[in-house]
């Protein structure tokens, strides 16, 4: 809700004119009435009729009337006339913010001055009609099934149930976010423009997937986590080499800070289809579909425990369908190993595509979090 102050322009400029004017007034006199300082009848009678007739005029001189004549002898002539304008404008605007106060209660909207943030709301609720709203959809195939999660394996390797037989014993607590891909960005909105500084990219980390980080920080914060976050640039100013660069990161990272959960947040990108945005309605939110891509040793480099981050990728994704169905896409299984033999849960999640809005993807990071904090505390 917003809170605002409400003023009468015009009385209250009205009102402060005829203050300055009598001002003016004063400042002018007390100069006037100085160069009598030899004739001190003279000065002390003009002063006072003076005083007099502006008392009538500002009600605030009369109560000059009264201050310690000792204290005032003490100062010089001219400390005396800026110190009597002084507590005349004092006065005066004190009585403007009383008039002020009145006016805010009594008369209608005219300017607002002041409003307040709204306070964040993390409530999520833990089941909502979900539903699909993609606009311009892509078939999302897949030829794995396992415990309803299905998985599109791109691999030579024979992916079966029993991966899910050995029960991985893995940190729940702690959860380590950085990004492979810093500068990925989405479709500019009215709420979110941007300049991008390439295709679907930028450098203001306020637009880009780093920002989506910040948001999915926040909220499982809100559950407790412990959250490392890196928004580290790895793609720029060069785009070749951002693994190996994400890499020292995320090594670098582990030695002070112990995570088995390893996120590499990324954005999907299908070159063929700009405008590609898998999307889906929780409730009355417009959501970014998610997805895991887990990688192996196909490619022929060291990683022995892929098979315990697709593990950990299914069992969210399992807890995942049951709360909110549809929000993942199918699980991609790739040879490349993507850094992710330095966890035990590590994994990529893709959130939306090129054609999603920054809106809709910092909005699925509550229910992805919803999602975790079910994970760690299925009670």
């Amino acid at each position: 809700m917003f809170n605002v102050t409400i003023i009468n322009i015009k009385n209250t400029t009205k009102y402060i004119i005829t203050l300055l004017i009598s001002l003016m007034i004063i400042y002018f006199a007390v100069q006037g009435i100085s160069k009598f300082k030899n004739n001190k009848i003279i000065q002390t009678n003009i002063s006072e009729k003076l005083t007099q007739c502006l008392s009538k005029e500002i009600p605030a001189i009369d109560s000059l009337n009264n201050i310690n004549t000792t204290e005032i002898k003490e100062e010089t002539e001219e400390d005396e006339n800026y110190s009597m304008a002084s507590r005349i404008l004092s006065m005066e605007l004190a009585k403007i913010q009383e008039k002020k106060s009145q006016i805010s209660e009594n008369e209608p909207q005219e300017e607002i001055i002041q409003e307040e943030e709204k306070e964040e709301n993390f409530t999520v609720p833990e089941n909502a009609e979900t539903q699909t709203i993609t606009k311009n959809p892509i078939a999302e195939n897949s030829n794995i099934e396992i415990n309803g999660v299905k998985i599109r394996n791109e691999t030579s390797f024979e992916i079966s149930e029993n991966i899910m037989n050995n029960e991985i014993d893995i940190d729940k607590t702690t959860v380590a976010i950085f990004h492979t891909h810093t500068c990925e960005s989405y479709t500019p909105s009215e709420k979110y423009p941007y300049e991008q500084t390439g295709n679907y990219r930028t450098t203001d980390l306020n637009y880009s997937v780093a920002r989506v980080g910040d948001e999915l920080e926040k909220y499982l914060k809100s559950y407790n986590f412990n959250v490392i976050h890196d928004k580290t640039y790895h793609d720029y100013p060069a785009y070749t080499g951002s693994y190996t660069r994400s890499k020292e990161t995320v090594e670098n990272l582990l030695k002070n800070n112990k995570s088995d959960i390893i996120i590499d947040l990324h954005r999907d990108a299908i070159g063929s289809k700009s405008n590609y945005d898998p999307s889906v309605k929780i409730g009355e939110d417009e959501v970014a579909k998610l997805m895991f891509v887990i990688g192996t040793n196909g490619g022929g480099l060291y990683h022995p425990q892929w098979q315990s981050n697709l593990q950990f990728a299914i069992k969210v994704q399992q807890k995942a369908n049951e709360m909110y169905p549809g929000l993942l896409k199918p699980i991609i299984v790739r040879n490349s190993r993507y850094n992710q033999h330095l966890g035990k849960a590590a994994v990529i999640i893709e959130v939306g595509s090129t054609g999603n809005t920054l809106e809709q993807s910092l909005t699925s990071m509550k229910y992805l979090a919803k999602v975790f904090e079910k994970i760690r505390n299925p009670n």
